[in-house]
């Protein structure tokens, strides 16, 4: 019976989510399945040694699995615990990245169903150590082996994965968002700023995400309205950060990262042009979530950002072209409306929560319903190039 039927969710820290777009991803997920008839098992991550629990929250079973928090290597740890507990418990596992997949030959070797988001491509990004890469890549080719059905989140991931997988088993899905369509201004008084009287970006500080020429670039064009960095700044430790803090003139603020879910959709409803810099991964989460919130967004011209964000947003290469494409843009209102038109338009093509979960459900019926994990895939999913 279908309300037989469990789902397992790994991968994440856990909901409710409180840190990025795989936890906010595996809220809906989870309450869309449950919804639906499913028991749906959400791991999550404690601190501390103790034995694994179950709570409840809104009808989905919390699994939480403790970590001393002790040792670099404790998420690792984490994950193992995680793969452990499920290979022993029934049902259709739904692991969000591949980071450890390694792990997950404890699923195949019980002919367990697994299916893999695949994220973005991890081993690319500048930040891993050689031998942090060599991880990821190896794991990236583990998983392509041990899963049952690949999940690609944009369509160039899944024109990578087809180098390492078999295609009948890889399912383009994207990320997705609520539609904000209204916020209450008052919360702008935290941060000094008006409604459509700033620019923001959000993302992690690091070199690939194009902080330093957004930052440069920004700085330089001496805009009236400022740009709020939104991400953890910690320059006394990461050298990287105090380029960034050294770049910043007065019309730049770093906020600090913000997970309270309500801030971040007020910020992006009232924003007057969302920058988004990041160069590698799939369907980015913030540029969605500024879809969502119909921003004018400028991004950085990659592959990935222009199937995602579509044609009516703008684009730069390099500082320069950064700035001239900034002031282009704050300067002209009748642009930014157009542009607002266009993200609004895109995120009802691709990106809502109701066509995402709904080709979730798709590929994880049919996934359960074939004894081998090997069924007859059902309705065409989204696959907009």
């Amino acid at each position: 019976m279908k309300s037989e039927r469990t789902l397992l969710i790994l991968g994440t820290r856990g909901i409710p989510a409180a840190h990025g777009g795989f936890e906010t991803f595996a809220e809906h997920c989870a309450l869309y399945m449950q919804e639906r008839g499913w028991k749906v098992i959400v791991y999550c991550q404690e601190k501390g040694d103790s034995a694994p629990y179950d709570s409840i929250f809104k009808g989905v079973t919390l699994r939480h699995i403790s970590v001393s928090y002790k040792y670099p290597w404790d998420t690792i740890a984490y994950d193992y615990a995680c793969i452990r507990n499920a290979a022993a418990t029934p049902g259709v596992c739904l692991l969000l990245g591949y980071n450890t997949a390694i792990f997950s030959v404890l699923l195949a070797v019980r002919r367990r169903k697994l299916l893999i988001n695949m994220d973005g491509i991890e081993w690319k990004r500048e930040k891993w150590s050689r031998g942090q890469r060599a991880w990821l890549w190896l794991n990236e080719w583990i998983g392509c082996v041990v899963g049952g059905r690949l999940i690609a989140d944009h369509p160039k991931i899944e024109e990578h994965l087809r180098r390492r997988a078999n295609a009948a088993k890889i399912r383009m899905i994207p990320y997705g968002a609520d539609e904000i369509t209204a916020a209450d201004p008052a919360m702008l008084a935290e941060w000094g700023v008006a409604e459509n009287g700033f620019s923001m970006m959000v993302g992690r500080l690091e070199p690939e995400n194009s902080i330093l020429t957004i930052v440069r670039a920004y700085a330089r064009s001496n805009q009236p309205v400022p740009l709020l960095v939104v991400g953890t700044l910690d320059p006394d430790r990461n050298p990287y950060h105090r380029e960034l803090a050294a770049a910043a003139s007065e019309n730049v603020k770093f906020v600090g990262a913000i997970y309270d879910q309500t801030k971040l959709r007020c910020l992006r409803f009232f924003t007057r042009l969302y920058i988004h810099g990041h160069t590698v991964g799939g369907t980015n989460p913030s540029l969605v979530e500024a879809l969502g919130g119909a921003g004018a967004v400028l991004a950085h011209d990659n592959h990935f950002n222009r199937w995602t964000a579509g044609p009516t947003a703008a684009y730069f290469a390099d500082e320069d072209e950064c700035e001239e494409r900034l002031t282009a843009i704050l300067g002209d209102k009748r642009q930014q409306e157009m542009m607002k038109l266009g993200s609004q338009l895109q995120h009802k093509r691709l990106f809502t929560w109701e066509q995402v979960l709904g080709e979730y459900e798709d590929l994880i019926d049919e996934f359960a319903a074939d004894e081998m994990g090997r069924g007859v895939l059902g309705r065409p999913m989204i696959t907009e190039r």
